[in-house]
């Protein structure tokens, strides 16, 4: 029963976080992204939150984390309030590499069922 209302929680706060960062975040450093998961601990003290910048420029990453951490006392305490949470989770951002290591792995596959002519 915990694990559903901890995935309700995050699928809520991943939810208001992809609304927050494309409305309220003025920040010229946090460019479009797209929020792809979010991992909330046991003692719900802590979000992991993981981002996929939309840019295709890998130099801008830093970049828009180091945005995303300036900004995330203001999205802490929106998310506390929208969600409806007594004690808002400490947002931490992470670049998720997930769609690069797939699209790695698929090559990898592709390379080894092409036939050797």
């Amino acid at each position: 029963m915990a694990n559903a209302r901890q995935q309700r929680i995050e699928a809520q706060i991943q939810r208001v976080l992809a609304e927050l960062v494309r409305s309220e975040v003025k920040d010229p450093r946090v460019g479009p992204l797209t929020v792809t998961q979010v991992a909330v601990t046991q003692d719900k003290s802590v979000a992991r939150v993981y981002v996929v910048p939309f840019a295709e420029d890998a130099a801008a990453h830093p970049e828009l984390l180091e945005g995303l951490r300036a900004a995330a006392g203001f999205l802490r305490g929106e998310v506390g309030r929208r969600v409806g949470l007594r004690h808002a989770p400490r947002l931490d951002f992470v670049l998720d590499d997930s769609f690069d290591k797939a699209a790695r792995l698929e090559a990898l596959l592709a390379a080894a069922k092409k036939p050797d002519a």
